[in-house]
C-alpha cells in the first residue's frame, strides 16, 4: 500500500481560511477537494491518503471524518481537539462516535503558530496530550525549529504516546542552513516514540527555483536520524502547489530516497504511515514489526 500521509481539502464558502488571505498564498486560495486530487494521487501510484486538518475547528474535524467514510482514497484522518480543554478526552470519545469515527488515527494542534514557545510543556496541554494517547491516537507535532525543545520535552514526558513530526519541523531550506535545526531533529529522533513526515520541504525552499539538491541535505539528515522505520511520505497538498505539483512533489521524494533498498523505500512510502497510524488494510505481520 502507497500513502500519502499528508494532505488537506478546503472549501471556502463552508469554512474561510483567514491564512490565505496574504498575497504568497493566491495560488490556492480556491476549493480544493477530493476530486481534485484523485487523479493526481492514481498518476503517483497512491492508494490510499491521511487527511489532515487545517482549521483549529471541531466541525471541520466532524467533516473530515464524514467525508474519509465516503471517499476510499482517505484511510485516516488527523482531526482537532482542544488539548487545553479538561474534556478533550469526552470530545475525542465523541468523535470517535460520529460518522466515521473509525477514521480518526490522530490529533493535531496549529503549534507553530502559539507565541510561546514552550506551549507543549504547559500542564493542560500535557494533559490533553494524554487523553489523546488513551484514546489509542497519535499526536502530529506541527513545529517551527525554535519549538523543538519543547517538543522534545512533551516526547520524554509521554513516552508511550507516539508522535510524528510534521514537515521536518521546517527548517530553514532558503536560507541554507543546517544548524541548530538537525542538531536538535536528531535530538528528537533519539526518542523511540516519535516519527516523522517527509513532507512540506519545497515550501520552505526557495518556491520560484527549488532544487532537489536543495532538498537533500534535510531529507538526508532526517532519515539517517530516524531510519526509514520511522519515515512516511507526505504530500502537504495543496499546500505544495505555489511552489510544486503533486507529481513534482512524488518525483522529489523518490529521488531523495533513491539510495535506499527497495524494503526501506516501502517503508518511507507506506509501510511506516500504515502501522503508526494503523490504518486498514495493513497489519504488524505486513511489515515485520508490532504497532506501537
Amino acid at each position: 500500500m502507497r500513502v500519502d500521509a499528508h494532505h488537506h481539502v478546503w472549501e471556502l464558502g463552508r469554512r474561510p481560511q483567514t491564512w490565505l488571505d496574504g498575497p504568497e498564498s493566491a495560488a490556492i486560495r480556491r476549493d480544493f477537494g477530493m476530486a481534485d486530487l484523485a487523479p493526481h494521487a492514481r498518476a503517483a501510484g497512491i492508494d490510499r491518503t491521511v487527511l489532515v486538518q487545517v482549521l483549529p475547528d471541531p466541525a471541520e474535524t466532524r467533516e473530515f471524518l464524514a467525508l474519509a467514510a465516503a471517499e476510499p482514497l482517505i484511510a485516516g484522518v488527523v482531526g482537532w481537539a482542544d488539548l487545553t480543554d479538561p474534556g478533550a478526552a469526552d470530545t475525542l470519545a465523541r468523535l470517535r462516535q460520529g460518522p466515521g469515527g473509525e477514521r480518526l488515527v490522530g490529533v493535531r494542534h496549529l503549534v507553530q503558530g502559539e507565541a510561546d514557545p514552550a506551549w507543549l510543556a504547559r500542564p493542560d496541554v500535557r494533559r490533553g496530550l494524554r487523553a489523546v494517547g488513551a484514546a489509542g491516537l497519535c499526536y502530529d507535532l506541527l513545529v517551527l525549529p525554535h519549538q523543538l525543545p519543547a517538543a522534545i520535552g512533551a516526547v520524554r514526558a509521554l513516552p508511550d504516546q507516539p508522535f510524528v513530526l510534521d514537515h521536518l519541523a521546517k527548517p530553514p531550506i532558503a536560507r541554507g542552513d543546517l544548524e541548530p535545526w538537525a542538531g536538535r531533529l536528531r535530538q528528537l529522533a533519539r526518542e523511540p516514540n516519535v516519527y516523522c513526515k517527509l513532507s512540506g520541504l519545497v515550501t520552505e525552499a526557495r518556491r520560484d527555483g527549488w532544487t532537489v539538491a536543495d532538498l537533500r541535505p534535510y531529507a538526508e539528515t532526517a532519515l539517517a536520524a530516524f531510519g526509514p522505520e520511522r519515515v512516511m511520505f507526505g504530500s502537504d497538498w495543496p499546500v505544495c502547489l505555489p511552489a510544486a505539483s503533486y507529481q513534482q512533489v512524488v518525483e522529489a521524494a523518490d529521488r531523495l530516497t533513491s539510495g535506499l533498498g527497495p524494503h526501506e523505500r516501502a517503508l518511507v512510502f507506506g509501510a511506516t504511515a500504515a502501522r503508526v497510524y494503523r490504518l486498514p488494510g495493513e497489519t504488524a505481520s505486513d511489515t515485520g514489526e508490532e504497532p506501537t
